[in-house]
């Protein structure tokens, strides 16, 4: 069997549409002062990012232990001024079935879901509740909310999120997919952290375990390092039609 309704699960994880202009909140599901507030704060901070264009480095590690098959691919990730995500390839090594099936199929839906709100972690689409602070690295502290979606909806997890005591942003995700998009998905669970940059979060690693019926374990590993602000918009410009030569056809539903 071929990795394609594999890799439908594994390009849902790591593009929820963080980053996207989302209305403030008058109140979130935990109704209490501190909860609102942080929220608020939180709803602020991510609409009030500077639109700086920059470019990272990104290594994307792909694997499917039980068939022994393995890929790792080395790619630019651009951000443009108007927050588009673009990507140039510098590399790939591994099996060529990784390659299409997942990688690209990973690369293809973060830039799709940019212009869908229904994936914004926000009150619309979230219920939070305020677990409390807890003290990270030392002297960081940081705020950390169980989150479920109002509705079950393929890209919707639940699990929880940390947010940056100092800058309300988000510094962690994690949880639990709560729709799979495939009968032959038994779970997809997911970690990804972000770090702090100049008034901007930005990705910074994120791992995912995909339990499936009948190959086993898919697993992605992701590392984002190099951010520089600037992005490249020739570079940019000429992403897509280089994800395109690692997508072909065959593989797009």
């Amino acid at each position: 069997m071929k990795l394609r309704s594999i890799a439908v699960s594994a390009i849902l994880l790591g593009v929820s549409a963080f980053g996207l202009r989302a209305d403030v909140a008058d109140s979130s599901e935990d109704s209490s002062g501190p909860s609102k507030t942080i929220i608020n704060k939180y709803l602020q901070a991510t609409n009030q990012q500077p639109a700086a264009p920059h470019s990272m480095q990104v290594e994307i590690n792909a694997s499917v232990p039980r068939l022994q098959q393995h890929g790792k691919l080395r790619a630019l990730r651009n951000i443009s001024k108007v927050g588009l995500i673009t990507y140039r390839v510098l590399g790939f090594q591994g099996d060529n079935t990784v390659k299409k099936e997942v990688i690209a199929r990973y690369l293809q839906a973060e830039q799709q879901s940019q212009s869908d709100p229904g994936l914004l972690l926000t009150p619309a689409n979230y219920k939070f509740k305020l677990k409390g602070e807890r003290a990270v690295q030392g002297t960081e502290t940081v705020y950390m909310f169980q989150v479920s979606p109002r509705k079950k909806r393929v890209g919707l997890f639940k699990g929880e999120v940390w947010l940056d005591a100092g800058s309300y942003l988000p510094v962690l995700e994690k949880g639990r997919l709560v729709k799979n998009p495939s009968i032959f998905f038994k779970k997809v669970d997911f970690e990804r952290a972000f770090a702090i940059k100049n008034g901007v979060s930005v990705p910074a690693h994120m791992t995912s375990t995909i339990d499936t019926r009948v190959v086993g374990k898919v697993e992605l590993d992701i590392n984002y390092t190099s951010v520089a602000e600037g992005a490249d918009d020739d570079a940019a410009s000429g992403t897509e039609a280089e994800t395109a030569s690692i997508a072909t056809s065959t593989i797009l539903p």
